[in-house]
């Protein structure tokens, strides 16, 4: 079990919306129920509305601002702010600043059962809240 990793041990993954970097899951820290990720959007970019059915997350914001939806509820967040958003609750991130946003997202637990994400943002009313971007 690795208790202490560095920026040469994190997993680098690319989404359509963002880069990510896996900073905890189980294969890099034998964690049993967090997951830890820093994610950078780039000005402009958005993560479109989904859910995750049996994780709890919390978004927060290192450098930038981000437009951050928790169900029909919208907030602009910046460094040192959170959202939490309960399992199975719909939401939404957009960089909605010039420069890049960066935040942690820590979600909880690790091993569930069902899907991870499940995407809802082609249904009402959160299409209607934000427009979905093609990825």
């Amino acid at each position: 079990m690795n208790s202490f990793i560095t920026d040469a041990e994190v997993e680098h993954g690319d989404f359509p919306w963002c880069h990510v970097e896996w900073m905890s899951n189980p294969a890099l820290t034998d964690a049993k129920h967090l997951l830890l990720v820093r994610a950078e959007f780039a000005p402009g970019q958005q993560h479109n509305f989904h859910m995750h059915p049996h994780r709890e997350e919390i978004i927060y914001v290192l450098e930038g601002e981000a437009t951050q939806w928790v169900g029909a509820k919208m907030k602009v967040l910046g460094p040192g702010m959170m959202a939490h958003i309960p399992a199975g609750t719909a939401h939404a991130t957009r960089n909605s600043g010039t420069a890049p946003l960066k935040f942690l997202a820590i979600l909880s637990p690790v091993e569930a059962e069902g899907d991870f994400t499940t995407d809802v943002y082609n249904e009402e009313p959160w299409c209607s809240l934000l427009a979905p971007v093609a990825y």
